[in-house]
């Protein structure tokens, strides 16, 4: 049984779905901060916090939980410059009362929702699992620190752990069941969609002469449900090689923002106001990774790679949400 923390948010509750269609039963830890009740349709939903030790306890005790797959994380980057107390709190040291928890009930595997943003500004693109790991801001910090503490763990003690650096997670569940609903949106396919069905006046494109072919920002976009394959991979992994490994979780390809913002208006047949703004501090031209490591090793195989398939999924899930409305 596979207990999945934050499995009421926008890729906890995919894996959940997928996992559930595979036949494996699951216990869902989330304390609906930012996930949705009605997103765990699949296994049994427990409503707590990481650091709550007697709710944790009490699921160790209770189900036999042989693996954890950690998605409860805060990931709003500007958010984490403004107020890095709350990110360690809770993806630190929340973490790592998890961990502890999970030694004492010898439950030793451990599925890591990373990030590209533990590489920080890239040196060489794409980039690879070697990369050097400096990130720029504390939300990176929290997720590099949670990599180092599993590395101790797994030197140490009866413990494996795969560690999944994401890059751009986007689109939504075909069957339209799940999908993106973050509260406040800064996720970029979904704000464009929000622009188009007339929720916002507008989308911003922030810096327009970086040095990329049109100017804006290049991002990996990886759909939400090869990330799920790429868990059920992981966690196969895990059960047949009992050791400890890092992949990184991306398409290989880039595509920009003014790229994102042509392809939203194709897919939905509307027109959208973009407004250019100053770029953000921070913020890399380029940042594509190469999973050639992950499909290699766990046999991954992502099946979404048209980026119009992907925001087709995206702008499905949207008008299911929000229903359609006209441009404002």
């Amino acid at each position: 049984m596979i207990l999945i923390v934050g499995g009421a948010g926008y890729i906890g509750s995919h894996i959940n779905k997928f996992l559930h269609a595979q036949g494996i039963e699951t216990v869902v830890l989330d304390n609906l901060s930012y996930g949705h009740e009605e997103f765990v349709k699949w296994g049994k939903f427990i409503e707590g916090d990481l650091s709550d030790e007697s709710i944790l306890s009490h699921i160790f005790e209770k189900y036999p939980i042989d693996t954890v797959m950690h998605f409860a994380a805060f990931t709003y980057v500007g958010e984490s410059v403004e107020n890095p107390q709350k990110y360690y709190k809770n993806n630190l040291e929340n973490t790592l009362n998890l961990l502890n928890l999970m030694k004492n009930h010898k439950v030793n595997k451990f599925i890591f929702s990373s990030t590209c943003a533990v590489y920080g500004e890239p040196e060489k693109l794409p980039l690879t699992e070697d990369h050097p790991l400096n990130p720029v801001n504390p939300y990176g910090n929290t997720k590099l620190m949670v990599e180092k503490i599993l590395e101790d763990y797994s030197r140490a003690y009866d413990f494996n752990y795969v560690s999944l650096r994401y890059f751009n997670a986007a689109g939504a569940d075909p069957d339209m069941e799940i999908g993106e609903w973050h509260q406040p949106e800064t996720h970029l396919i979904p704000l464009v969609l929000d622009a188009v069905s007339g929720r916002r006046e507008s989308v911003s494109i922030y810096g327009t002469d970086y040095p990329t072919p049109d100017g804006t920002c290049i991002r990996d976009y990886i759909h939400v449900l090869d990330l799920a394959q790429a868990h059920y991979k992981a966690l196969e992994y895990l059960n047949e090689k009992n050791k400890s490994q890092v992949f990184n979780l991306g398409n290989g390809n880039g595509f920009s923002v003014k790229e994102i913002i042509e392809t939203c208006q194709e897919v939905t047949g509307r027109e959208i106001k973009v407004i250019e703004d100053s770029p953000r501090p921070g913020d890399p031209p380029i940042l594509v990774g190469s999973s050639h490591k992950a499909k290699e090793i766990l046999g991954w195989n992502p099946q979404w790679t048209s980026i119009g398939e992907i925001i087709s999924t995206a702008w499905n899930w949207h008008k299911k949400l929000y229903g359609e409305t006209n441009k404002l």
